[in-house]
């Protein structure tokens, strides 16, 4: 069994707990806007009209990840968009998009607003589920919330349950909820190669780790401490702080000072008040700084060109040149111009809602009989998303690309570029997790378990 317990770490590490078919996708309540502060409940839907495919789409509108709001449900949007003949009524992040239908049904989409935390998610997957009636919920966005939903999703099979961008890796492979799809990985398959660029590309030898406490970045880390340390690397401290943390100078002023560099797994406003804070006390965040996937976002780019050199792993191609990828992020951007196409959260939240769309389309829209048709739908999807060809595993967690991405200097502009490309990484990351490996936590895994992923032995 996966041991879920989070532990201290041990001796040499440092932890710091520190009319036509309408689709309605309803408000939070309290405004159009992202806010920082927790999410009222969500407003009551909109009838839906006879015959409507339910579907609900759960993301964060307050917390420190209140800025991903607009990527995450706009990615959603553009999915009915593009592939189920909707319109969009406007440009904020809940106005409503209208004709969107699929086998010839229309989609009726509901919204709920969580804060990042699991009981907030639970509580909306709840209501959406069990008083909206959804069918199908798509999310939610961070890592403990997935944990806590697919728990939730075995108390109700005939509901299906797509993730958005949750990264946590028990999500899939101890929950194993059987109506629970993951498109989009793990945070672990995310940094696929990034140990190997440290050890191989910086001649990094000793690294601290400085993360949000909570099991996304613990699932990041774990990738790529097992990656790096296969190689002969080390990772002499982690220091884990609380999401809710606004002032990082002190937990930056902490770390150590003899390693080659730090890695770092935040995401929205920490990443700016942490990557502002190195600069603070003379590091380059483009030079002595790795980022997890949330790092590399371009809501980071308020902190100015310092981050240029910044190299981190993604599970999306940022600043990719194939043609699939660059159609998306044009025919996105036309949508949505003041919604950055290529996030994460944007493109995630695309592709699971796309996955919806194509299982749907097999199914001709049929749900009768528990969903048990449309589950089986999506068991078998291969799709190509614009990140990529995905296919699911024995869990339902896809195998798909991750790339080592970096931040450059585009016509004066902040912007990224592709380093390496790693191809089919599963959730086992080339052998060294399984089923019965402790689950990502403070200081597990302290180090590999087996010889180097074969991507890095070229």
């Amino acid at each position: 069994m996966r041991n879920s317990r989070n532990r201290l770490a041990g001796s040499g590490k440092v932890v710091a707990v520190v009319g036509a078919a309408v689709l309605a996708l309803t408000a939070c309540g309290g405004g159009g806007g992202s806010s920082s502060s927790s999410s009222e409940t969500a407003a009551a839907p909109a009838d839906a009209p006879e015959g409507a495919i339910k579907i609900g789409v759960l993301t964060t509108c307050g917390g420190p990840f209140a800025t991903f709001e607009a990527e995450s449900l706009s990615g959603a949007k553009y999915a009915l968009i593009k592939d189920a003949g909707g319109k969009a009524d406007g440009q904020k992040p809940q106005d409503q998009v209208t004709g969107a239908t699929i086998a010839g049904k229309p989609i009726a989409v509901s919204y709920g607003c969580s804060d990042a935390t699991p009981d907030k998610a639970v509580a909306e997957a709840r209501r959406l589920v069990e008083n909206v009636g959804v069918q199908i919920l798509l999310g939610p966005l961070s890592g403990d919330e997935g944990v806590a939903v697919a728990n939730y999703a075995k108390s109700h099979p005939d509901v299906t349950f797509v993730n958005g961008t949750s990264g946590a890796q028990s999500t899939t492979l101890s929950v194993q909820a059987p109506n629970f799809f993951r498109f989009g990985g793990d945070g672990a398959q995310w940094m696929a190669g990034l140990g190997t660029y440290a050890y191989k590309t910086l001649g990094w030898k000793k690294v601290a780790i400085l993360g949000e406490d909570y099991s996304y970045p613990y699932t990041q880390a774990a990738g790529f401490v097992s990656e790096f340390t296969s190689l002969g690397g080390e990772v002499t401290a982690r220091s884990w702080v609380p999401l809710t943390q606004t002032d990082w100078s002190s937990p930056v002023a902490q770390l150590p000072r003899d390693v080659d560099g730090v890695l770092l797994l935040t995401g929205g406003t920490n990443t700016v008040a942490a990557e502002k804070a190195f600069i603070q006390i003379g590091k380059d965040p483009g030079k002595f700084l790795l980022g997890g996937s949330s790092v590399m976002d371009p809501t980071s780019f308020t902190v100015g060109d310092q981050l240029e050199g910044l190299v981190g792993g993604s599970p999306v191609p940022l600043g990719g040149t194939d043609a699939e990828w660059k159609g998306y992020v044009d025919g996105f951007t036309k949508e949505f111009p003041d919604v950055p196409g290529d996030s994460l959260f944007t493109v995630l939240y695309y592709d699971g809602m796309e996955a919806i769309l194509q299982g749907l389309d097999q199914v001709k829209g049929d749900l009768s009989d528990k969903s048990a048709a449309f589950q089986q739908a999506l068991t078998g999807l291969k799709p190509t998303f614009p990140n990529g060809q995905v296919s699911l595993d024995a869990n339902r967690n896809s195998v798909q690309p991750a790339y080592v991405v970096q931040i450059v200097k585009d016509g004066g502009q902040l912007g990224f570029k592709v380093v390496e490309t790693i191809d089919q990484v599963d959730q086992t990351f080339g052998g060294l997790f399984s089923a019965d490996s402790p689950d990502p936590s403070r200081d597990e895994p302290a180090k590999a378990t087996g010889n180097p992923p074969p991507w890095s032995n070229g």
